[in-house]
């Protein structure tokens, strides 16, 4: 397959003009000027054109659920939902992931290994969807956040035997539940921590010493200072909440960035209804928050939490405006749901970024979306493994 198109985005904040991309499979085999590669490609090729549009790398959404629906009461339907019923509304989900754009997606939050089955399914081609990387059963304590999906766990032990467990079952990261959240109605409040420090150290080694990392669901003070401390990888929310407000403190800003933690502020993609939902002084505090984030530094990628109340999964694109409302260039939204998110995923050798020897995940959009993202909701194309797929006919092409 010959991809041209007036842009290609090569780099951070860089455009090729007039490029073209050749595939081959599942990979990236040459990319550069669009007569060069034209040459190279042969007569026999499929060739795409798009003069006036822009490729770069498939979005990655870090933060997703496909076990839950995005509806009022996501997890009263999880649990009317057989696996099978729950399995086939996830097809869907993940189809929706991917014609919105979304090659890779980082489900942080399964039931009975139904995502790592949905992988399968798409790996070998018979469901259209994101590669997705799976954090099977998430870890809590008993009566924890999201205990409902079975991942409750009481001491060391426990908690190495369910990481184990994830491991076996292909799992490519491990989740670790280490305050509570609003999701769960019956459990600890969202800044509570859950985790003793010991168990945080045995996740983590466990995880660690199959090579896997670890995402840390934190919005707690104390929470995100432990999960920092026990050495996780990704922290998902990130909030900063005390029982009585917010208190991000500088000292672990500091380790968070010097042991280059990535963040993920899983934001909802109806941000501008949260001044509604929390009140105008505790949402701007909020908003505050990941500004000041990501002006000292931090490695912050693109999640939308898709699947709890209020996020679809086709929202990745309008949360990313948040990012531009608190002044963030272009270029680094850009590369926050690309290659940033790519290597917090422990992805950043094989996608995220358009090069030869990369997996030939790419999203093809009408106009230029360094100059207004917006762009990015006009999807003309979108190729994943080297497969294309035409959104506006919701069908696929070879």
């Amino acid at each position: 397959m010959l991809i041209t198109a007036g842009r290609v985005l090569v780099g951070s904040g860089t455009y090729l003009d007039d490029g073209a991309i050749l595939i081959e499979g599942d990979s990236i085999t040459a990319v550069g000027p669009r007569a060069e590669i034209v040459e190279q490609a042969g007569a026999d090729a499929v060739h795409l054109a798009f003069p006036e549009g822009t490729v770069l790398p498939g979005l990655i959404d870090a933060h997703v659920h496909l076990a839950f629906d995005g509806g009022a009461d996501p997890v009263a339907t999880l649990h009317e939902s057989s696996d099978e019923t729950l399995l086939e509304d996830m097809r869907r989900r993940a189809e929706q992931l991917l014609l919105s754009g979304v090659t890779t997606a980082r489900d942080l939050g399964d039931r009975n290994g139904l995502v790592l089955r949905l992988d399968e399914e798409i790996a070998r081609s018979s469901t259209p969807g994101p590669r997705i990387v799976s954090a099977g059963t998430p870890a809590t304590p008993p009566g924890g956040h999201c205990h409902f999906l079975g991942g409750e766990v009481s001491g060391v032990t426990e908690v190495r035997d369910l990481v184990r467990r994830n491991i076996t079952a292909g799992a490519g990261a491990i989740k670790a539940m280490v305050t509570g959240g609003g999701l769960t109605k019956d459990g600890p409040k969202s800044w509570q921590s859950q985790f003793t420090p010991e168990e945080l150290q045995a996740l983590v080694d466990e995880a660690h010493q199959a090579g896997l990392p670890v995402a840390a669901h934190a919005h707690g003070t104390d929470g995100i200072a432990a999960a920092v401390e026990a050495g996780v990888d990704t922290i998902e929310h990130c909030t900063w909440m005390t029982n009585d407000g917010f208190d991000l403190r500088q000292d672990v800003l500091k380790q968070i960035i010097d042991r280059d933690i990535a963040v993920c502020p899983a934001v909802s993609p109806h941000w501008q209804m949260l001044p509604r939902f929390f009140g105008e002084e505790r949402a701007a505090a909020m908003f505050d928050l990941v500004r000041q984030m990501a002006e000292a530094g931090v490695k912050l990628i693109a999640g939308t939490d898709a699947g709890v109340q209020r996020a679809g999964f086709d929202g990745l694109v309008p949360a990313l405006s948040f990012y531009a409302h608190l002044g963030l260039p272009n270029s680094r939204i850009l590369d926050m749901a690309t290659a940033d998110a790519a290597d917090a995923l422990g992805l950043g050798e094989t996608t995220g970024q358009i090069a030869p020897g990369f997996r030939a995940d790419l999203l093809v959009v009408g106009g230029d979306p360094l100059d207004d993202l917006d762009a990015l909701k006009a999807v003309l194309t979108v190729v994943a493994a080297g497969r294309r797929y035409e959104p506006r006919e919701a069908s696929q092409q070879s």
